[in-house]
């Protein structure tokens, strides 16, 4: 796939080569279609979930406030990017890579909003700057508690993820929560709106090569907005009105809903951190393989996971997500085969153009929520998939399948019923109907604290019967 008109086979594998600006500007646009709409979802989401996004009051107006969390999702996905590819003093990798806001922290997110409306936010961008500040921490001692997080735990962790978010999917393709004691809620119209988004991401990410393969879930929503189109879901006089409400340029406003500390909050984005900072620590070591057949530094390795906490820190301040690195973007330098950084901040630097321009949110904004609803299917069905992949890793004994048993089993279990603790103070119960943070914590715990082997008597009685035998592709590596 590698287009030797860029430039030698030495010069694509150097961080520091910069192509001329005609192949450099496409190649950073291509980055960002490919980690776009992976971007905004999460402020789409939490929106909706706090009560001030689509089929809330706050349409009358626009969704203003949806429209400024668009915003500076892309606005500091760009910022966060230069501090990965430029980089300042120790911050940075001075890689190719990609930050974007996580999907990781939207089970923590969503329990702290649920409801709330904007008045939820305060503290949640608290937990936000916290919680960066804390994964810049991580960076000083990264490679040494990555013990603590074999494939078992990150695995699952990731498993837990897209498990806690593909209700979301559903919900959105079938008209969104707003609209769930409506006649129209599930109705074959807005489920076909979302099947089109999945069958065109479907054909496209199989049956199509390079960019067209790369970007299949933003050009498969496209699809799905023209299908929207014509089936009447929305209207051109409906974007000219969005468009038209949209300044042409607005800046971050600091501390634009107020800032307040919470201790659910606080702890939750902290200990979500770890994650992060192994999903990064994996990115990089995917970058350098990939794109230069080497292995990552030390440096790489501190000065990316720094990047990841600044760049999540800063946007807590202005009103924006976690950020972390964009594992899509690392298998696109892999088929492009371009290693240079300064494409990446190219295409940073449109990312940081388009969250300036509130026009571009107005228009993201009037995606109808089922044909948004088709993407996220997609999209967190793949974490789940991702997460699987991890576990594949693990060498399946008696000891891990039951850590595995035991985690899984309280932390979904919370999630379908989170009633079941509805008596515990109002701190925990945030942390614990999350789902995720219970089953991370006792997976971790049990896999420090548990002997390396148990005998098969030991867990015979507690299967019904039923064994696993898969050995894992590292048999040694719990």
């Amino acid at each position: 796939m590698t287009d030797a008109s860029l430039g030698t086979p030495a010069q694509l594998r150097d961080p520091n080569f910069t192509p001329a600006l005609s192949k450099a500007v496409p190649l950073g646009i291509q980055h960002v279609l490919a980690m776009f709409v992976s971007n905004v979802t999460p402020a789409i989401i939490v929106a909706g979930a706090a009560g001030f996004g689509f089929g809330s009051d706050a349409g009358a107006q626009g969704f203003p406030d949806m429209t400024y969390l668009i915003q500076m999702s892309m606005l500091f996905a760009g910022i966060a990017t230069l501090f990965q590819t430029i980089g300042m003093g120790p911050v940075g990798a001075r890689l190719p890579i990609v930050q974007g806001t996580s999907f990781a922290f939207l089970p923590i997110m969503i329990p702290l909003v649920a409801g709330k409306g904007v008045e939820a936010l305060p503290a949640l961008f608290g937990g936000v700057l916290v919680g960066g500040l804390f994964h810049v921490l991580l960076g000083t001692f990264i490679g040494r508690i990555r013990f603590a997080l074999p494939p078992l735990v990150t695995g699952l962790v990731v498993t837990m993820i897209g498990l806690a978010l593909v209700k979301v999917g559903i919900q959105y393709a079938a008209g969104g929560v707003p609209a769930i004691n409506s006649p129209e809620y599930g109705s074959l119209l807005n489920w076909s709106a979302a099947l089109v988004v999945i069958v065109a991401t479907l054909g496209l990410k199989f049956f199509a090569r390079g960019m067209l393969s790369v970007s299949a879930v933003v050009i498969g929503i496209g699809v799905g907005y023209l299908y929207a189109l014509a089936m009447g879901m929305v209207t051109f006089e409906g974007i000219a009105t969005s468009w038209n409400r949209a300044a042409a340029v607005a800046l971050p406003v600091p501390f634009a809903y107020g800032f307040e500390f919470s201790f659910a909050a606080i702890v939750g984005f902290c200990l979500m951190a770890f994650v992060s900072a192994v999903e990064t620590v994996g990115d990089v070591s995917g970058i350098t393989k990939g794109g230069a057949g080497r292995e990552a530094t030390d440096a790489e390795i501190t000065g990316a996971t720094y990047a990841d906490g600044l760049g999540s820190a800063v946007a807590g301040v202005f009103g924006g997500f976690p950020n972390t690195s964009f594992s899509q973007n690392v298998g696109l330098i892999a088929m492009t085969g371009v290693m240079s950084r300064h494409v990446v901040t190219v295409g940073a630097l449109f990312l940081i153009l388009c969250g300036l321009v509130p026009k571009v949110g107005a228009v993201i904004r009037t995606i109808p929520i089922e044909v948004l609803g088709g993407g996220v299917i997609v999209m967190f069905g793949m974490v789940v998939a991702a997460g699987i992949s991890m576990l594949s890793d693990v060498n399946w004994n008696r000891r891990n399948m039951v850590i595995f048993a035991i985690s899984l089993s309280i932390g979904l279990g919370l999630q379908l019923d989170p009633k079941a603790v509805q008596y515990l103070p109002d701190t925990l119960r945030v942390l614990m109907t999350s789902g995720l943070l219970p089953a991370a914590l006792i997976a971790i715990v049990l896999n420090l604290v548990l002997p390396e082997q148990l005998s098969d008597e030991a867990t015979e009685e507690v299967s019904g019967g039923l064994s696993g035998h898969g050995s894992g592709s590292l048999e040694n590596r719990v």
